[in-house]
């Protein structure tokens, strides 16, 4: 269960009902994908997942209402893939979609 999500210059933090806090900086952010469940409309069913270099990193559920900024944050990397973006946000299924990795 999420207590705070933090997104600002430096990266996004997550802080977990049991006090852990999954982290990632914005210079490390190595992949951005969207994991879909098919556990909507009562239950979250869609993440953000965020890995960092050398694994890691940080899930936002896109109902949480930091995801507003999150995804405006997201759009403006080099080669975000709206195309991909779109089709994960529509869809009702167990999936796993890419919508950016860093080059290199």
């Amino acid at each position: 269960m999420t207590t705070s999500i933090t997104i600002d210059d430096d990266g996004v933090r997550r802080q977990l009902a049991d006090g852990t806090e999954e982290s990632v900086t914005w210079a490390k952010l190595k992949e951005v994908a969207i994991r879909t469940t098919p556990e909507g409309p009562w239950k979250e069913d869609t993440f953000f997942l965020l890995v960092a270099e050398g694994g890691g990193g940080c899930a936002v559920p896109a109902g949480d209402p930091s995801a507003d900024d999150l995804m405006s944050r997201l759009q403006s990397l080099p080669n975000f893939d709206n195309d991909a973006f779109v089709e994960a946000m529509t869809t009702i299924e167990d999936g796993l979609f890419v919508i950016w990795q860093r080059e290199g």
